[in-house]
């Protein structure tokens, strides 16, 4: 069969990057506190994407004078459909039978995904890319699947009317670059420091500066005008870029954190033009790049990219669901989802991407039906009745899937936090202030001498404690966990001052701290409840108790044994603990983890009985006798 463009050459190189691409995000995902900046793989992708598209479109625009819209738009469908299809449907089948927690919304999230809208889905509905707990979905990948679709979708209309206008590929050149620049202005005004980014990582405005980078490096650095000899010096040059460019994307898979401004302050926009650096010298057959970037290994993973980055959410959602600690033996679970994540990738490759490709889909109807004649059950189409099971139990799942469903304990949980952040605010307005009685009318002793017994024995703590806990002056700080104790710390502290919030993390509260301070709230005892969300480095641990100063500081650990970092952070606290003189470690996770009555279903947050248990430590931690 003849070559749809004569002119037109299969870059080995490129599959090389998109491993690299693939392995950085991938790994980002299982080893968040080794690969802190992999999820830089999506930007590398898009910049690829876009340069190949461009310099395809380019290339039949070169040749026919014309592009053919619809066809662009079959080729595209032909080649990124039938996976991402097959992988949805297995996924609803999956989670109708085994993990109904996730039917929620499932029907919107399969519709948003086959019509390329779910990025913004995903941000209509607050989903946030960043939430470790609230955002449980296995189909969280695919907001950047929405991006691509979206730019296949206009990218050939506006390249034909650039290349009508455009008398000059320069003056298109600069027209794309200058829409790249505004992009990447977008993503960098509509960012709020402190606040969830999901909106600006997650919107087509916003991510568009990537493709459209590499799209704009098609007009002026074309495949097939690129010559193999080149002067020894141009080659030096090229060589050395492309290097630079290459460990700057490894460093930066290793070290960019996506919580740090640099990243929306232009760090994203640096980065993808490493990636459109790294492109450009990977295409030119007259570098070296492309031979080193090219080996069995990174073809086989490069071509399979696609799979991999289709089944690693599911992988992860399903495996760690059924595995529960998975925070236990991080490196053999991470061994094992890796295996599956391939695995799947594989037989996606082999048996969907690879033939549907090539399939002719006007046979669509007779292929159909020749898989219905008699014998059904055949060793030629032995997939025909497990492929029917699994399409007819999807399509239930799909169907009955609630929509914004909470079930009670989720709103138990929700209507606590909800209630013990107002009582948190209210801890601070009032701290300063004059609410707490000093005394009690005598007609009062005996309901609160009454009262201070049920205290007493519920937290088990001996009168003189009481007396203590009653006239300490505390700050409590954390994340949603010692926000969810706001109620019971109040009952036995009632001079405390509680700031606590959802998600927070402590490389974000130096910051915090400093401002309780200011206002006067922050007190010579601080209990602390952070690491639930995600690890730190000893830097930021220095930074934070450097704003508490000689204060003396209760630290309760964690138990998040959903999550990988757990045993992470304990041992960084343990460590800490050691470091610091005025530090006191409070063991939570030894006392409750083998308690799975303690919690609610997400195993991190402490029920109303947990809490108890949780607040009764701390207590007589803090508390106890001389």
């Amino acid at each position: 069969m003849s070559k749809r463009l004569s002119t037109s050459r299969y870059i080995t190189g490129f599959d090389g990057i998109r491993t690299l691409a693939v392995i950085g995000v991938i790994l980002y995902h299982l080893l968040p506190t080794q690969m802190r900046g992999g999820y830089l793989g999506v930007p590398v992708f898009f910049v690829v994407s876009g340069y190949l598209i461009t310099d395809l479109l380019r290339q039949e625009w070169d040749q026919n004078g014309k592009i053919k819209v619809i066809d662009f738009y079959v080729r595209r469908m032909k080649r990124l459909y039938p996976g991402m299809v097959v992988m949805l449907g297995l996924a609803a089948a999956y989670i109708t039978l085994f993990q109904r927690n996730l039917l929620n919304n499932l029907r919107g999230v399969v519709v948003s995904s086959l019509l390329y809208y779910n990025n913004w889905w995903q941000i209509n509905h607050g989903l946030s890319y960043f939430d470790r707990f609230g955002n449980e979905s296995p189909f969280t990948h695919l907001w950047s699947l929405a991006v691509e679709g979206q730019n296949y979708l206009i990218w050939p209309l506006v390249f034909i009317l650039l290349m009508k206008i455009g008398k000059k590929r320069s003056r298109v050149f600069n027209v794309v670059a200058g829409i790249t620049v505004f992009s990447g202005i977008l993503f960098a005004v509509l960012y709020t420091p402190g606040a969830d980014p999901t909106r600006v990582y997650y919107g087509t405005d916003t991510r568009l500066f990537s493709i459209w980078m590499g799209s704009a490096l098609a007009f002026i650095w074309p495949t097939t005008h690129l010559k193999k000899e080149i002067p020894i010096k141009a080659k030096r040059i090229l060589n050395l870029s492309g290097i630079v460019s290459l460990l700057g994307l490894v460093f930066a898979f290793f070290l960019l954190d996506d919580h740090l401004t640099f990243v929306y302050y232009g760090g994203m926009f640096l980065i993808s033009i490493l990636a459109t650096v790294l492109v450009a010298v990977t295409a030119h057959p007259g570098a070296s790049l492309n031979r080193l970037l090219t080996n069995p290994l990174f073809s086989y993973i490069g071509k399979r990219s696609y799979g991999i980055y289709l089944y690693q959410f599911p992988v992860m959602i399903f495996y760690e669901a059924k595995v529960g600690n998975i925070g236990e033996n991080v490196l053999l679970h991470t061994l094992v989802e890796l295996f599956l994540i391939l695995l799947f990738s594989e037989l996606s490759y082999r048996f969907i991407e690879n033939p549907l490709r090539k399939f002719k889909y006007k046979h669509t109807v007779s292929t159909v039906r020749g898989w219905f004649t008699k014998p059904i059950f055949s060793w030629k189409k032995p997939w025909v009745i497990p492929g029917t099971l699994i399409t007819m139990i999807a399509l239930v799942g799909i169907i009955s899937a609630p929509t914004n469903y909470v079930d009670a304990q989720q709103q138990q949980l929700k209507d606590t936090i909800a209630a013990n952040k107002k009582a948190a605010e209210e801890t601070q307005k009032n701290a300063n202030g004059d609410s707490a009685q000093s005394s009690t009318d005598s007609s009062d002793a005996a309901d609160t001498t009454e009262a201070e017994q049920d205290i007493m024995t519920k937290y088990a703590l001996t009168e003189a404690q009481l007396e203590k806990a009653e006239s300490l002056e505390i700050t409590a700080f954390g994340d949603s966990v010692m926000l969810d104790a706001t109620a019971d710390l109040q009952e036995l502290f009632p001079q405390a001052v509680v700031d606590g919030d959802v998600g927070r993390q402590l490389y974000a509260s130096p910051d915090l701290i400093k401002s309780l301070k200011d206002q006067g709230l922050l007190r010579d005892t601080v209990l602390v409840g952070l690491g639930t969300n995600g690890s730190f480095t000893e830097a930021q641990f220095d930074s934070f108790m450097s704003e508490i100063g000689d204060r003396n500081v209760y630290w309760v650990n964690v138990r998040v044994p959903t999550q990988r970092w757990q045993n992470e952070v304990n041992r960084m606290l343990e460590k800490m603990a050691d470091k610091y003189d005025n530090m006191t470690l409070i063991d939570w996770y030894d006392l409750s983890n083998s308690q799975e009555s303690w919690f609610y279903e997400d195993r991190v947050h402490p029920n109303p009985d947990g809490m108890v248990e949780y607040v009764k430590l701390v207590a007589q931690t803090i508390l106890a006798e001389d």
